[in-house]
């Protein structure tokens, strides 16, 4: 069998669309160890300096959502203090300089101590500080050091997001499309979603890029999106080197496919860790799509996203490792590929006419290899 009939284009069996389809959920869980680093403006090297606590405990120590740190002998009653009536409230009666508040809140976040950090910036927030009020809805959203309370969160965005907070204008984009602690509303989502990305968040270009295209799948829809994809990829977001990398491969949007500029950004992608371009950039490889051909490199990105648990790569797998492809022929580990696949119900005929013609000792050893898989 020749080797370029194994690969296919994109997919061959599961042809994928042009864009993924948008799981707001995921990418907000995807999202939020990002806004730990990036939630404040502000410099970490005056709170680096402070005497915190030392009785506080990280919260590692105590990962429920409804304990405190040791030392912080509050009730979740007692600590949940900022109710709609305090956010309006006065912080005069506060012992913090509302000045420093943002950089020893940030301090304190950074360092674990969460409900030192809800301390310091409360105040700041009651004043109308859209970084100390995002820090605020990132703290009752995530449970962090105060009882979780994501519709009092989603409150806090709501106003950091109005006085013009990016991280904000996501979180709250995020809400209004969930639809679950307030309205859904899709068109002031999309808004904001569009006014943090064009302030440069990461991850809100990423999501809008993808809106963009669901609702404007025209030429001039998916120059718009590659704009916003190039940027998000630049800034560390993995899957949108891939979204970028599927543009440049159809040439929607720009003047014709760019193939060499596509694998780069399938290799960014791949190296990053997305399952399916690891796959794509794997059959590109094999078939020598947008540079030389590469079979052990193919070989090697299978085996990597076999290993992740991609059905795809685990029949590829098995079909290299059958015909000797990159590497000499392994019946025995080709054998386990192609079970693993199976079993998930990927069928394939020609794996399946390999399987049978192998010696009883050596399917009896693939299929052992199969149970035990993934190895503990």
């Amino acid at each position: 069998m020749k080797p370029d009939i194994l690969w296919g284009q994109m997919f061959d069996e599961k042809r994928q669309v042009m864009m993924r389809a948008i799981n707001y959920r995921c990418m907000l869980a995807y999202l939020l160890p990002f806004l730990v680093s990036v939630i404040l403006a502000m410099e970490p090297a005056l709170a680096q300096s402070l005497e915190l606590p030392l009785q506080e405990q990280p919260l590692q120590e105590f990962p429920q959502a409804d304990r405190f740190g040791a030392g912080e002998n509050k009730s979740a009653g007692e600590a949940s203090t900022a109710n709609s009536a305090e956010r309006a409230g006065s912080a005069n009666n506060e012992k913090i300089k509302p000045d420093l508040a943002p950089d020893l809140a940030y301090g304190a976040f950074q360092r674990g101590y969460y409900l030192t950090a809800f301390k310091y910036a409360l105040p700041r927030a009651r004043l109308g500080d859209p970084a100390a009020q995002t820090l605020i809805g990132e703290l009752y959203d995530k449970g962090l050091g105060i009882k979780r309370d994501k519709k009092e969160a989603t409150l806090w965005f709501k106003l950091a997001a109005e006085a013009g907070s990016s991280n904000a204008q996501f979180a709250y984009a995020m809400k209004l499309l969930e639809g679950k602690y307030i309205a859904k509303d899709k068109a002031m989502a999309h808004d904001l979603l569009k006014r943090s990305a064009d302030a440069g968040h990461a991850f809100a270009q990423f999501n809008y890029g993808q809106i963009v295209i669901d609702e404007r799948p025209t030429k001039r829809g998916y120059e718009i999106a590659l704009g916003y994809f190039e940027k998000a990829a630049a800034s560390g977001v993995a899957e949108a080197n891939f979204s970028t990398a599927q543009i440049y491969a159809t040439g929607y949007g720009i003047n014709g496919p760019d193939e060499i500029k596509a694998r780069q950004y399938l290799v960014k992608a791949a190296k990053k860790g997305v399952g399916n371009a690891q796959v794509e950039l794997a059959i590109w490889l094999a078939n020598g799509r947008g540079g030389d051909k590469d079979l052990n490199g193919a070989l090697s990105w299978f085996r990597n996203a076999a290993f992740g648990g991609n059905v795809i790569a685990q029949n590829r797998l098995a079909r290299m490792l059958a015909l000797g492809l990159g590497t000499e022929v392994k019946p025995t580990e080709a054998a386990k590929w192609y079970l693993l696949a199976r079993r998930r119900g990927h069928k394939d005929a020609m794996l399946a006419d390999f399987f049978n013609s192998l010696a009883p000792d050596i399917r009896k050893s693939a299929l052992g290899a199969a149970n035990r898989w993934p190895a503990k």
